[in-house]
């Protein structure tokens, strides 16, 4: 465990956070690079090394950052990116091109020329209009692309409605109709700059049972058998996505990666052997699971407002700002005052944020000890989607991250400045 108490403080991975607060400031992320590694170690041990032929792409838009991506690098894991953006920073990052997998529903013609021409190792293509793109930037190019094909496989997930990617009414995915995904197979196969490796699907995110995940793999295999049988293709690879769900409350029972992948790969090694089928290389791209718990987020308590027999707001120096989540999905959170660490819970209060909407509700009703201006808030669980999600609404500040190791502190990304903030506005001369 990287949370520890001591001395009536918060310690994260070996640092008191009180004293991360007063030398970095607040809002803060502090990461915990421990946390991370096990979790990389883990994905080694019940995957890569259990199984031949399979990968880890770390779904990086839960938390892409230069250093991160660095830290995926030496953990020997392959890079999921959806933007230009975020190819860029693995770019970079000097991340290799061949371990990186582009995905995304909308890639414009910009970021894919950016992609080929980096030589991404996988284009996860997501559209019709998306493989034409893709042809006609290689045959300009004189190059070929690695393909895979997303597809929606019409499955109903327990999980929020905005974090559900597997449904038939998706934006994400091509439909399975035959007449649509099969005409694209097929184009695949027969263009020389196409090298067509296979099927990717993701269901959603922050999901708890593997029951889902095992109808949308034996969606994924009847296609595999159906590719092969009419065209006599072999699918050299099949990506299972990820969405694997990380702790936030107490109570929450996170699940190991092994109860979603031995039954994963038992289904897919048992079809191919029933089918006489090659195994394909199989992919999985968690991104939560590898960070959420690794982070928290540290804010300075300021005004403090009862309202008689209703609520007793807290209200902290950040907020939607730096997580979005619990106005965006309703997402709960655990906290604790980091200074009083140790002190015996006596007042229930809502932990609210600066932004000027009433959404912006980070904590509610959550008991804590008797809390003071100056105090400082610790949010459990931000690792992922806080500051990867983070804006400038109300033209508040984007925090700083440090990543923390057994007592030692690095600054990740510096906290953003207001003349960063204002470095791309201008006044036209019309309104001097």
């Amino acid at each position: 465990m990287v949370k520890k108490i001591k001395n009536n403080h918060l310690f994260w991975d070996g640092c008191d956070t009180v004293e991360l607060a007063e030398k970095y400031g607040t809002p803060l992320y502090v990461m915990s690079k421990n946390t991370i590694v096990e979790e990389c170690r883990q994905l080694q041990a019940t995957f890569i090394q259990k199984y031949d032929n399979v990968r880890v792409a770390y779904a990086s838009k839960a938390f892409n950052t230069m250093a991160m991506i660095k830290l995926i690098e030496n953990e020997g894991l392959c890079l999921d990116v959806v933007s230009g953006g975020e190819l860029y920073t693995a770019i970079m990052a000097n991340y290799p091109a061949e371990k990186i997998e582009f995905n995304g529903n909308n890639k414009s013609i910009e970021e894919l020329v950016m992609a080929i021409e980096y030589g991404v190792g996988r284009i996860i293509v997501d559209s019709v209009q998306e493989l034409q793109w893709i042809i006609e930037i290689c045959r300009e190019r004189k190059t070929t692309a690695n393909i895979l094909f997303r597809i929606t496989p019409e499955v109903e997930v327990a999980t929020h409605d905005f974090i559900s990617t597997g449904q038939k009414d998706s934006k994400f995915g091509i439909p399975l109709e035959e007449s649509i995904l099969f005409a694209l197979i097929e184009q695949a196969i027969a263009t020389p700059e196409i090298n067509f490796y296979g099927l990717h699907f993701h269901i959603g995110s922050q999901l708890f049972t593997n029951e889902t995940h095992l109808l949308a793999a034996q969606v994924a295999l009847d296609l595999v058998k159906k590719i092969h049988e009419r065209f006599d293709y072999t699918i050299r690879e099949l990506n299972y996505g990820g969405g694997f769900g990380a702790r936030y409350k107490e109570g929450d029972e996170r699940k190991s990666y092994a109860y979603f992948l031995e039954p994963l790969m038992a289904l897919t090694e048992q079809f191919c052997s029933d089918n006489d089928l090659v195994r394909p290389a199989i992919v999985i791209e968690p991104g939560r699971s590898i960070v959420a718990e690794a982070g928290i987020t540290l804010h300075r308590i300021g005004s403090i407002k009862e309202v008689p027999g209703v609520r007793k707001y807290v209200a902290i120096d950040g907020g939607m700002t730096d997580n979005i989540r619990p106005g965006l999905y309703e997402a709960e959170y655990d906290g604790i005052v980091a200074n009083k660490a140790e002190e015996e819970a006596v007042e229930i209060v809502t932990i609210a944020g600066k932004a000027c909407e009433s959404t912006d509700i980070l904590v509610k009703d959550i008991a804590l000890p008797a809390v003071e201006t100056g105090d400082l808030f610790a949010t459990f669980s931000t690792g992922a989607y806080g500051y990867s999600m983070a804006s400038n609404y109300n033209k508040l500040l984007i925090p700083a991250v440090v990543l923390v190791s057994a007592g030692e502190a690095e600054v990740i990304v510096k906290r953003q400045t207001y003349e960063q903030l204002l470095q791309n506005e201008q006044i036209p001369e019309s309104l001097r």
